[in-house]
């Protein structure tokens, strides 16, 4: 198609769009293309925001004409399961129109001369139910990190792989509520029933904020990793990565499959063991930061994942390593 062709059928006054374009390039003509057609202010937010979503995951300079189908079903992906923040199978269906509409109206102006979200198929987003680890497992787990709290000839004592799982497993809290936790959040007026408030920063999350209660026993973890780190700010003074580090050491030092002794994972095994109490569930839902109407979509999952449990702890049962 000659250049001049090319040009025609894009907007009027607007700079030409080429294969060689970046997505942020391209998101600027999309939008103004949205706009000419008489999409709601809202649905050109969505889809921009859609783009730049893309744009995250693949690099917001990647050339238009460079992605193909498997960049998109990695992206869909990426979405459902390793982007950790919830995605409905609404905004899903949305994200995969976007893709489609974004590059159809690239092939059809003749910037590209193939639409490779022709072939994403479109369909009902199911989330996935995470694998967690038993309670054979966790106990293998504690008893490594026991142990280093511990130490021994060749290494000095070191609490914090302790005092993280242990935190984690009795508040069920997320990995940023974990970052931005620090001492004086951690209530030991009374000693036999201390407590963690969970505290936002931003106003529009203080529906998020709880308290949370933790055992007598982590506070002498807690009083050892202090005398050894003496964090200055928060809690844990380093980054996530070095604490997500700890928690795959501490996994693989115990014989569980890689990736089973995650921040997610602890979250959900902690309320786990909540439900499987009976727990009540608008406390397990407080514990948690849920609003009402998010729980009622996460209660389900609970209940999918405790059935889903009870026969995964059967087969790993059977092929836990001896002691």
């Amino acid at each position: 198609m000659s250049e001049n062709i090319q040009r025609a059928l894009l907007p009027q006054d607007s700079p030409q769009l080429t294969a060689n374009a970046s997505l942020q390039a391209a998101l600027g003509l999309f939008q103004q293309y949205l706009r000419n057609e008489g999409k709601s202010e809202n649905t050109v937010k969505a889809f921009s925001s859609d783009i730049r979503l893309l744009g995250k995951f693949l690099g917001i300079g990647q050339p238009i004409g460079q992605i193909g189908l498997k960049d998109l079903n990695d992206f869909l992906d990426w979405l459902l399961h390793e982007r950790g923040v919830p995605c409905s199978p609404k905004s899903y269906a949305r994200r995969v129109t976007t893709l489609k509409v974004f590059f159809g109206w690239l092939q059809d102006k003749g910037i590209l001369a193939q639409d490779p979200a022709a072939g994403v198929i479109q369909k009902t987003a199911r989330p996935r139910l995470p694998t967690l680890p038993t309670e054979a497992e966790i106990e293998r787990a504690l008893t490594i990190t026991q142990a280093i709290r511990e130490g021994n000839s060749d290494s000095r004592p070191d609490a914090r792989p302790h005092v993280l799982l242990e935190l984690l497993l009795q508040t069920g809290m997320k990995k940023s509520e974990i970052m931005n936790l620090v001492p004086y959040h951690i209530d030991q007026h009374d000693e036999e029933n201390p407590y963690i408030f969970v505290r936002y920063a931003n106003p529009n999350y203080r529906y998020k904020e709880r308290k949370l209660p933790i055992s007598p026993d982590w506070l002498e973890v807690l009083d050892e990793y202090l005398r050894q780190y003496e964090p200055r700010d928060t809690l844990f003074d380093c980054t996530a990565r070095n604490l997500e580090y700890i928690l795959t050491d501490v996994g693989e030092a115990a014989g569980l499959e890689r990736g089973l002794l995650s921040f997610e994972n602890l979250r959900w095994t902690a309320v786990l063991r909540d439900y499987r109490q009976n727990a009540d569930p608008d406390d397990i839902r407080q514990k948690l930061g849920l609003s009402p109407v998010t729980w009622r979509e996460t209660e389900k999952k609970l209940q999918k994942i405790a059935d889903r449990q009870a026969e995964l702890e059967g087969e790993r049962a059977t092929a836990a390593p001896a002691d």
